[in-house]
């Protein structure tokens, strides 16, 4: 397939005289033609870093989308901007199927270089635009493939331990052939409504899947000792989730992931991924987690465990969202193993009740400031007595001593886990 746009590419290179660069709807670089000219100024700061970083910055990209690219359906020209680092004028061919964009084919402006000489003409690039509508096509081939493959996808992300989730890695090993091979790593979407997957561009496979897979445990004829989820719920209470497999170009970074992860959420009016409380008035609000990246299929499953943690946590803690990794979640790594493996603890029960928010509350803003009381009521905005109150009322639902660290420590790990599964 990358084969193809490249060959795309160059055959846009040829038609308009000039290096041709394709990137998708989120300014990832796919391919780019070759550069032979002898001016310097053809390969500006934009191009390079393209090239370089297989991305563009937030600038760039915010400059290019004013003149309302996504929205075109014939080639734009955009001037240049060197407050964004684009010191060349550009030509911006969208790529489009079924009126839908897929990315976007960039070629300097000849009009805007040294010596201001004829940039394509009308001719030049209708014809152009032919071969971006085939560009387009293919894109949208790609991301197809992707929900195609939810089946074993799927399969692979609810199997249980064992023989079946060997059976269920093989078969999407098959079918994704090629692309099988190298890094990948999962991003979890929650909650997602509806059961069918959408198009993903980019992704490797796409489905819709419940957040909790089948607990861990040796199947007959196994030998002993739980896989890396083990204890998790067989049976699945927090709905559906959104589970995309996204092939790294390298172990070390998560780049695709993560922009794919932010494509998938509601947008803020400057087009940024919504927070935790910053999303919709009503109804539960999405988050994304994304997994460590993985060298094997075989390591999927764990890797799933840790896209759904990261998702939750996100949602539980607006600072590691909307979009939350794996790594940078904290406690919340261990709290999302023991939240799934067991009930909450008895002496907890009652404060967690829901007649109980304001007490729970103080409690988990006093136990997070290190059982600093004045921390905690300036925190929280009410008096020291009010706040000892409070703690006492908590003392006498849970039977549990607050100047006992152990006690402190179960009723903090109690309060971030139901926080966890919310």
């Amino acid at each position: 397939m990358k084969g193809d746009y490249q060959d795309l590419v160059d055959e846009i290179s040829a038609l308009l005289g000039a290096p041709a660069t394709l990137e998708n709807r989120d300014f990832r670089l796919i391919a780019f033609g070759a550069h032979d000219s002898e001016d310097d100024l053809a390969m500006d700061p934009v191009r390079t870093r393209s090239i370089l970083t297989r991305q563009s910055t937030p600038a760039v990209r915010s400059w290019f989308e004013g003149f309302g690219i996504a929205r075109a359906t014939g080639p734009v020209r955009i001037p240049a901007a060197p407050e964004a680092g684009v010191f060349r004028g550009r030509i911006c061919l969208p790529v489009r199927y079924r009126g839908i964009v897929q990315g976007y084919v960039w070629l300097l402006d000849a009009e805007s270089g040294p010596g201001g000489g004829p940039g394509p003409d009308a001719a030049q690039l209708d014809a152009a635009m032919e071969v971006a509508a085939r560009i387009g096509v293919l894109l949208a081939e790609e991301a197809k493939a992707g929900a195609d493959l939810s089946r074993e996808f799927r399969a692979v992300l609810t199997a249980g331990p064992g023989r079946q989730r060997d059976m269920a890695v093989a078969a999407l090993r098959v079918a994704l052939g090629a692309a099988a091979d190298g890094p990948h790593a999962l991003v979890c979407v929650a909650p997602w409504p509806g059961e069918a997957p959408p198009s993903v561009p980019g992704a490797a496979a796409v489905c819709v899947a419940p957040a909790l897979r089948p607990a861990d445990g040796p199947e007959p004829g196994d030998a002993p000792g739980p896989g890396p989820g083990a204890g998790a719920p067989a049976e699945s209470g927090s709905g559906q989730v959104l589970a995309v497999l996204v092939r790294l170009r390298t172990p070390d970074t998560l780049t695709p992931a993560l922009h794919t992860a932010g494509r998938l959420l509601p947008k803020d009016p400057q087009g940024s991924p919504t927070g935790p409380r910053t999303g919709a008035a009503s109804g539960p609000v999405r988050t994304a987690g994304v997994s460590e990246p993985v060298r094997n299929l075989a390591e999927l499953a764990g890797a799933w465990d840790q896209a759904v943690a990261a998702a939750r946590a996100g949602a539980a803690q607006p600072r590691l969202g909307p979009v939350a990794r794996w790594a940078e979640i904290g406690p919340y790594r261990m709290l999302s193993t023991l939240a799934a493996a067991a009930p909450p603890d008895p002496a907890t029960r009652a404060l967690l009740n829901s007649a109980h928010p304001e007490l729970a509350r103080t409690a988990e803003v006093f136990l997070d400031c290190a059982g600093q009381a004045g921390r905690a009521a300036a925190a929280l905005g009410i008096h020291r007595q009010t706040l000892y109150y409070r703690l006492s009322r908590v003392e006498q639902l849970t039977g549990l001593d607050l100047d006992e660290g152990e006690d402190r420590l179960l009723l903090h790990m109690a309060l971030k886990s139901a926080r966890l599964l919310g």
